[in-house]
């Protein structure tokens, strides 16, 4: 086996650090404080550290192939399985997006007060190795099998720790997350083998199917069972209720994981492996992800509007925002899907950043009810600041990276075929209805007079502002929010060259398919022949 390349090594570490760490917190009762939090530290921030010096790295002249490529044998390879690890500009992001979120949440985490601390740790971390190995897989097998290992501590965490209802919410999401993870998994072994290709690469599938591609009627068919498989993975509507259900309940630092980053694993399924593998299949369907997708945004967003909940509205507006990420998908566009990339990563820091505030509210209110709150920022000027910053995002405000996701996608609508074009208007209403519910809540929760239920715990002195621990969390997501929301192109440029090279996306979209790969492959041509030259 030839020696291992520096930068690939260090990306298998991003995956073996924190599950070693999780091992390791297993028989955490042993350890000492310091040592407790010592080995969290590490295992949360390893990944982090990888994903930037990685992203410092990455070779944008490499698009259409992989940066730091690994490929380990696993004793399968008679049917084609690797452990074949890499990133291009389309998996990048979302492996830099787990660090961050996943660093974020596990500080918060060791500065909670769980029961069974280095247990509830080393589920934290095991789900975070899962991730880092889920972005990071060329092979479609270990792509599945990193989620499936990130999804089983999800609900354990729920059941042992999570809040009121915590069982019920479990096995609703057992049940949705169980049926999607088998939709997925049929629908990748049914492209495996009507592909003809011995191999589960995801390198070997695209170039054997732009030569010999599915027979069209067979692509629907396995578009719809991924389509469903993954979309009920990120909430689409009908298939949602599990989601704000569990967010709600969820432990902190396992909301956070989940809703900002594993939920992202069906949206990188589709528009990494379904729509350029199947783009026939792709095309016939998204006219139906539109009507779909305008569901996530109108009626959950008008469901989100009635919630009292703050975790529970929330949750909805987590659902409600994967609308505007499919419909970025449903143009087939390097710019739809390219606002939909940008799009996942600055939802995943700021869902991750809501939940977590809201957590920090409840013990200073003692209550998520907003309607019993009121005045909270003459206490928690801090708190609110970060609040408003991270509604403010949510929204699609300029200056955060979900401006730049949305906007991207309406061009995209506004840009692509008539069975696309008229989602533009309802999905532009859902701005209003995100403005809506997060100013009210904003209003409710910090500004006005003190609710009468609310004053004697409103006047006590121990109501105070983001602690220390608290504070870096939310820095490390609203920086990074912010980062991006001025510097869009750090990710979108490496995006879009990826996307460019792939036959299934174009950015002329209101073409028929044929048309589109072939201009397609005419852009592959000349930018080949550019640098040549150069």
């Amino acid at each position: 086996m030839a020696p291992i390349e520096p930068f690939s090594f260090l990306l298998l570490t991003a995956i073996l650090v924190p599950l070693l760490a999780g091992v390791l917190l297993l028989f955490g009762e042993r350890f000492g404080n310091f040592l407790l939090k010592a080995l969290g530290v590490f295992g949360f921030g390893w990944p982090l550290i990888v994903g930037a010096v990685l992203f410092s790295q990455f070779d944008p002249l490499l698009a259409g192939q992989y940066n730091f490529e690994l490929r380990l044998p696993t004793g399968l390879e008679q049917i084609g399985v690797y452990l074949h690890l890499g990133l291009n500009g389309i998996s990048m992001p979302l492996f830099l997006l787990a660090g961050v979120v996943g660093f974020a949440a596990g500080w918060y985490a060791l500065h909670s007060k769980a029961e069974r601390p280095h247990l509830y740790l080393s589920l934290l971390l095991f789900m975070l190795s899962g991730l880092m190995g889920t972005f990071a897989s060329i092979d479609i097998f270990f792509f599945y099998f990193f989620h499936e290992f990130a999804l089983i501590p999800t609900f354990i965490l729920i059941v042992v720790w999570g809040g009121a209802g915590k069982r019920e919410a479990a096995m609703e999401m057992t049940i949705y997350l169980t049926l999607g993870a088998l939709l997925s998994l049929v629908g990748l072994i049914a492209l495996y083998v009507n592909s003809g290709v011995d191999s589960f690469s995801l390198i070997a599938l695209r170039d054997h199917l732009a030569k010999q591609p599915i027979a069209e009627t067979v692509q629907s068919n396995l578009f719809a069972l991924l389509l469903f498989g993954f979309g009920i993975l990120v909430s689409l509507f009908p298939l949602h209720s599990w989601a704000p259900k569990g967010y709600a309940t969820a432990p902190t630092g396992a909301a956070m994981l989940h809703a900002g980053v594993l939920k992202k694993f069906g949206l990188y399924g589709l528009l990494q492996i379904a729509a350029p593998l199947l783009p026939e299949g792709a095309a016939y369907w998204a006219p139906w992800i539109v009507w779909l997708a305008l569901g996530n945004i109108l009626i959950i967003g008008l469901i989100t509007m009635a919630q009292k909940d703050l975790k529970m509205m929330f949750g909805y507006s987590s659902v409600m925002h994967m609308g505007y990420a499919f419909l970025g998908i449903a143009t087939l566009s390097v710019v739809g899907v390219g606002g939909t990339l940008l799009l996942m990563v600055a939802h995943g820091l700021s869902i991750s950043l809501l939940l977590m505030l809201s957590t920090c509210i409840y013990p200073r209110s003692q209550t998520f009810d907003m309607k019993a709150m009121g005045g909270l920022a003459a206490k928690t000027p801090l708190l609110a600041a970060f609040f408003i910053a991270g509604i403010f995002a949510s929204i699609g405000l300029p200056g955060f990276g979900n401006f730049w996701g949305e906007f991207t996608i309406f061009v995209s609508l506004a840009e692509s075929a008539e069975t696309t074009r008229w989602a533009l208007i309802p999905a532009a209403v859902g701005i209003i209805i995100s403005a809506i519910y997060g100013l009210r809540a904003v209003a409710n929760i910090f500004y006005g007079q003190p609710k009468k239920a609310f004053v004697t715990r409103f006047e006590s002195e121990d109501i105070v502002d983001l602690k220390g621990f608290e504070r870096v969390s939310a820095l490390v997501l609203i920086g990074t929010l912010l980062l991006i929301g001025v510097f869009p192109r750090l990710l979108s440029d490496n995006a879009n060259r990826e996307l460019m090279q792939i036959s299934g996306y174009t950015s002329q979209i209101n073409l028929p398919v044929a048309e589109r790969n072939n201009l397609a492959l005419a852009e592959i041509n000349k930018d080949v022949k550019e640098g040549a030259e150069k």
